[in-house]
């Protein structure tokens, strides 16, 4: 609202400094953005997937939307066993909200189906299983629905054959599952209207690009193994304000390797740590770019591409807003540090060699498209005036009509304040002042104090003047001039609003259009910053490049090192393993308590892993060959949830390694057998050894740490090259037991527990009654009471007779010796003798 030349009565006068400023109260001015605002803005809530599949004749076809991209990934026509379990790991990985199929199905996927509807505690939640008519699935009215989609990243202009060839050059049409897959995904968000269920019906769901997944050449690793090696470990935030938002990463390998300075960079990488390969070609390449970077005089300029990653913002969700016409202030601010960081990245990986494809893949991808994006941005949008307003505004010289309006706008003041004075000349005497002021949507009003005779409405009536409203005791009206400047300027605030809305519109339309460049470069900068990250961490922590090896089914590791633990131990010992070829495929490790057992298992899958996600390594050397799949028996994932037994937890970890180990496979196994009693316990590891022993070679690459000794000590593993015993070494200097953390070939003679139980604080005559009755069971000899001990109980016994004897009443009439004796006495006297 405009207040404007308040003119006293009697003579007028020029208004004071101040007097003529404008104030709009509905539009707040903004000042003073930081980059923690920026983020809050470009926060969005979390990701949600909804995953369409179809299972026929041994074929899998699935599609999905991820709300977070607002892009729908599909996975072409895949073989998959009647136990479906492709599917399984597609479900484990992007655990989607629900699962879209055909009422329809094969009596396989039916089964799956209602196996995975049962599993009230699953984590992290159970999907929503949903029916859908089978016609809706047909193949020509999937190929329709998607060929009349309404995508932005094609041109309008383009003509209905150049969109079905632009979409064929996208969508595998060849592909029939997955194309119907991808008909009844598009059915499904249509009917549910995700992300736009408050917009109007002829709004669409945004879909911003079609991109491609596989799972071929992958590792597999299950939920297990990830929490047991530490790769992932979710705690609960500190911060109170927090506590309902979520998780953060607590001491873990992605935590420490996690330097990426764009948040989809973090994606990226969380992705390659559930997506481990053994596709040369890729690690090798991701190898490459790390190396570089390791190189001292490129340090300068990795430091330079991290600091551009950092403006690298949520492009996706802009996308999205401006899809939907949403685009906030900040969205402009943001999109054009992206756009103009992007272009930075180019002109730097142009001067970097183009025999690494990544540099190559920037230089050319980043097209002019972005140059014409920021320059566009940067002409038309006006952030001061924007963020001022709190709207889009355009900068001066861009429509000249718009520039004529704001012209008019900001001379109002002073206009209005003679308009005021001729107002004032030809009101009552007793009016002291006036003012014109303009209110959007409203218009010019004559605004005059409320004088104290005005009391009732009928007061207000002024001849020659129409009434409008009464506020803050004063008078607004329209006369005759506030008219005819309604009717000469009109609504200058909302016209402006409006023609700057429509400029803002077509701005949207030209970037939507540019769309592709600005998702490719998300997923090159992510790639990049990954790359960054690793080579970051790999300079600091002195790793160094695993080596792959077809040929070779294993690994081999000279002085590993457990990455997680050398950052918390002031010294780590470095311990080698190898297990290629056809000898010592099951490794029996052996030793005392906390002599370092578990870490090294640890410390060969961790190794393991990094090597197949392509990065860099903590040991000496590392040479890897082909490992399809991580299996572990480390530690019990216990959960009430679950209804199992901590032993029955344990055997089904032991299950999945022995029914889905290859010879290519690596078995971690610690401690199995020790749930249960340990006879059983002891058979159970011996069985399950034995089992794999008689495969022969196609026996899994294993490592067993066990601490029982009559494994050994019994000859219950058969003699051959299959088996090598290992053991950790240690030295008796007294009482004292010394640990080297060293493995060396060899068979601990003892579990040195009471050693362990020692450095635990348990109290010494314990800890010597338990080697007295362990040396007894060994030896076959009867276990019998500790003397001293029975003596005691003796006594205490006999103190406890004399005292009933003592407090009897041998006068008293009632007494009854023989119940006395019966009940009292000879009881206690079996006990005493």
């Amino acid at each position: 609202m405009f207040s404007v030349g308040t003119i006293p009565g009697g003579t007028p006068q020029s208004p004071e400094p101040g007097a003529a400023s404008a104030s709009f109260p509905s539009l707040a001015p903004v000042s003073g953005r930081g980059e923690a605002e920026e983020e809050e803005d470009n926060e969005q809530e979390p990701a949600e997937i909804y995953l369409c599949a179809l299972w026929t004749s041994g074929y899998l076809g699935i599609a999905y939307y991820d709300t977070s991209d607002s892009t729908i990934h599909f996975m072409p026509d895949a073989p998959d066993h009647e136990s479906l379990k492709l599917l399984q790991r597609v479900l484990d990985e992007i655990n989607p909200r629900s699962v879209v199929t055909s009422a329809k199905q094969d009596e396989n996927m039916t089964r799956f189906l209602g196996k995975l509807a049962s599993q009230e505690h699953r984590e992290p939640k159970r999907p929503e299983i949903v029916f859908l008519p089978s016609v809706d699935f047909g193949l020509e009215i999937s190929k329709q629905r998607l060929l009349a989609g309404n995508y932005s990243f094609i041109p309008d202009s383009m003509t209905t054959t150049e969109k079905i060839l632009f979409l064929s050059s996208i969508i595998p049409f060849d592909c029939l599952l997955t194309v119907r897959a991808l008909g009844g995904l598009l059915k499904f968000l249509g009917r549910r209207r995700i992300g736009v269920e408050l917009e109007d019906y002829n709004v669409s769901v945004p879909i911003l690009g079609f991109k491609k997944f596989v799972l071929t050449h992958l590792v597999s690793i299950d939920q297990d193994t990830y929490s047991v090696l530490q790769i992932f470990k979710s705690e609960s935030h500190p911060s109170v304000y927090k506590v309902a938002s979520g998780l953060k990463e607590g001491l873990s390998l992605f935590g420490i390797l996690n330097r990426c300075h764009c948040k989809w960079g973090q994606k990226l990488l969380r992705l390659w740590f559930t997506r481990p390969t053994h596709d040369l070609g890729e690690l090798n390449s991701r190898l490459d770019v790390i190396q570089f970077f390791l190189l001292p005089q490129n340090l300068d300029m990795a430091q330079m591409l991290h600091r551009l990653l950092g403006h690298i913002k949520n492009v996706p969700l802009i996308l999205k807003r401006m899809k939907l016409s949403h685009t906030k202030v900040s969205d402009w601010q943001v999109l054009y540090k992206t756009v103009y960081s992007a272009l930075g990245l180019r002109d730097a990986c142009r001067s970097l060699p183009q025999s690494i494809q990544l540099f190559q893949d920037i230089a050319q991808e980043f097209s002019d498209d972005l140059y014409h994006i920021a320059s566009l941005i940067g002409k038309v949008v006006d952030f001061e005036g924007s963020l001022a307003e709190n709207r889009f505004t355009v900068l001066p010289n861009i429509d000249p009509e718009i520039d004529e309006k704001k012209r008019r706008l900001m001379g109002l003041p002073s206009f209005l304040t003679e308009v005021a004075r001729k107002e004032l000349e030809n009101l009552d005497s007793r009016i002291p002042s006036c003012s014109v002021i303009y209110i959007p949507l409203i218009g010019f009003l004559l605004c005059i104090p409320r004088l104290p005779f005005m009391v009732e409405a009928s007061d207000f009536e002024i001849e020659g003047l129409d009434f409008m409203f009464l506020s803050e005791e004063k008078l607004h009206y329209r006369s005759a001039r506030t008219k005819e400047l309604d009717a000469l300027l009109g609504d200058l605030h909302c016209d402006i609003r409006d023609q700057e809305t429509l400029l803002m519109y077509q701005l949207q339309c030209q970037v939507l259009a540019r769309a592709a460049v600005l998702t490719r470069v998300l997923d090159l900068a992510s790639r990049l910053d990954v790359l960054l990250a690793l080579a970051s961490a790999a300079r600091d922590y002195g790793y160094s490049r695993p080596r792959y090896s077809p040929q070779l089914l294993g690994v081999r590791i000279l002085n590993g090192r457990h990455p997680l633990m050398e950052l918390c131990a002031r010294t780590f010992v470095p311990n080698s393993a190898e297990c290629g070829g056809d000898k010592g495929r099951i490794k029996v490790i052996t030793g005392p308590n906390s002599s370092g057992k578990s870490i090294y298992l640890k410390q060969v899958g961790l190794i393991t892993f990094m090597a197949l996600v392509g990065s860099f390594v903590p040991a000496e050397e590392a040479e890897i060959g082909t490992v399809d799949a991580i299996f572990t028996r480390i530690h019990s994932c216990e959960s009430i949830s679950l209804g199992l037994s901590t032993f029955m937890i344990d055997l089904n970890q032991v299950a999945k390694a022995v029914n889905n180990a290859t010879k290519q496979s690596l078995v971690l196994i610690d401690e199995f057998g020790k749930g249960t009693n340990t006879v059983d316990g002891l058979a159970l590891l011996a069985a399950v050894l034995r089992h794999w022993l008689a495969l022969g070679p196609m026996c899994p690459h294993i490592f067993v740490a066990t601490n029982f000794l009559s494994l050994v000590q019994l000859q219950l593993l058969p003699q051959g090259p299959l088996v090598q015993y290992l053991t950790m070494e240690t030295c008796e200097d007294g009482d004292d037991l010394v640990f080297f953390y060293q493995v060396c070939e060899g068979i601990a003679n003892a579990s040195h527990a009471s050693y362990t139980a020692a450095q635990a604080g348990l109290p010494g005559n314990l800890i010597a009654r338990g080697k007295e009755v362990s040396d007894l069971i060994r030896s076959g000899k009867p276990i019998k009471p500790v003397k001293e001990l029975l003596k005691e109980k003796q006594m205490e016994n006999c103190q406890t007779l004399v005292d009933k004897f003592l407090k009897l009443d041998l006068e008293d009439p009632s007494l009854d010796l023989d119940i006395f004796m019966s009940q009292e006495v000879l009881p206690a006297a079996t006990g005493i003798l």
